[in-house]
């Protein structure tokens, strides 16, 4: 099997890993049904998965360091479907939470070998873009994975979904097992050395950015199935198409945010991103229920939210580029606790205030990491002034 048809297999593991993560929020009313719990509730499930994954995968990653990248994707992938397999199989609400628990540990460590996997079988000068291609499996799951997981879920039963992707994940691994060379292992980074990186003023405001924008960006998101179905009264049937919207914006926000970043600079990138972000929300907040409407701002809203993705990444790489994977690997799971934080208080909101406020908090969510994006500019401007003096 050429390099490339392997690649094109990793891709379709993280178009897996990306859908069991993703789809929670495209079905989350059908699971809050069917566990007989309320919406906030079923939203923990986001939570508890987004908090497993930021905390074990760097753990689990720097245990793992020396092993063989082939074995450590097989047994990372099969933790991850038989994680899949025990939320189609097992019945309660704590059950569920368990099996999300070892879902988000095999899904962390089968990203980051998969994108380090990638690098290593691809040709020469082609590296990049095998990456690239890695990563896009993650960004169709969100196109793909979520309204196809909402679509089985209408017909099947939303436990379904789980079971296509561990059936998948199953034949993928079998690929894997037959034609993958054996990868030797990294020199390891101790996690200690890795977290060295936190003292520095400037990365952690960066890292802020991450938090406070994706965190705002997480709390309206988590519960969109239901929001749109109750607040906006979007028919069932159209729920499906309205995801497959949204994950197609997000892709052609993420393409224009790299070209944005590259030709106008981070700040600018950033900034315009993110108040097109708020206006977005604010006009979610007060739309009536036009079907167009309500589809054009949820256009709006995801290719906003992901144009900023490709320019705090740049932003994060040009600020410690002697340790750009490191300060990747730290965005990666600041990503996820702004997932987790999200969730979290979204799921408090919806309790005790009302699901139609959850927009309003995710604002202020964005607004801060706005001001934060322009505390990081003025560090980095008094940095450089200073360095110019020395």
């Amino acid at each position: 099997m050429k390099s490339t048809w392997k690649v094109y297999v990793l891709v379709l593991i993280t178009f897996l890993v990306g859908t069991s993560n993703y789809v929670i929020s495209g079905i989350l009313d059908r699971i809050a049904e069917a566990l007989g719990t309320s919406v906030a509730a079923a939203g923990q499930l986001i939570t508890v998965y987004s908090l497993a994954y930021a905390v074990g995968t760097p753990i689990l990653m720097a245990l793992t360091a020396k092993m063989d990248r082939r074995k450590l994707l097989l047994y990372s992938l099969g933790f991850f479907i038989a994680a899949n397999l025990l939320t189609f199989i097992l019945s309660g609400f704590g059950f569920f939470i368990a099996a999300r628990i070892i879902t988000a540990l095999g899904a962390g460590v089968v990203t980051v070998n998969a994108l380090s996997i990638a690098a290593k079988i691809a040709p020469p000068g082609k590296q990049a873009s095998a990456i690239a291609n890695v990563t896009m499996g993650l960004t169709a799951s969100l196109i793909i994975g979520v309204p196809l997981g909402r679509m089985i879920a209408s017909s099947f039963g939303w436990k379904a979904v789980f079971l296509a992707i561990a059936i998948v994940g199953g034949m993928a691994m079998f690929v894997i097992a037959a034609v993958f060379p054996r990868i030797e292992g990294d020199k390891p980074v101790r996690l200690i050395k890795q977290l060295a990186l936190l003292k520095k003023p400037q990365v952690l405001v960066a890292l802020a950015i991450t938090f406070f924008w994706l965190g705002g960006y997480s709390l309206a998101y988590t519960y969109i199935s239901p929001f749109l179905l109750e607040v906006t009264h979007l028919n069932e049937s159209l729920i499906s198409t309205a995801l497959l919207m949204f994950g197609i914006a997000s892709l052609i926000g993420s393409k224009v945010g790299g070209y944005s970043a590259d030709k106008r600079g981070i700040l600018f990138t950033l900034v315009s991103g993110m108040v097109l972000h708020v206006i977005s929300l604010i006009l979610l907040s007060f739309v009536g229920q036009s079907v167009i409407v309500v589809f054009a701002i949820l256009i709006l809203w995801s290719f906003a939210a992901w144009s900023s993705a490709p320019a705090q990444q740049f932003n994060l790489v040009t600020l410690v580029p002697e340790s750009s994977g490191v300060m990747l690997s730290l965005n990666s799971s600041m990503m996820q606790l702004a997932m987790a934080f999200g969730a979290g208080i979204g799921g408090l909101i919806v309790n005790h205030v009302s699901l139609a406020s959850i927009t309003w908090f995710g604002i202020l969510g964005v607004l801060i990491a706005i001001i934060t994006a322009f505390v990081l500019s003025s560090m980095s401007s008094r940095y450089s002034a200073v360095q110019s003096a020395n």
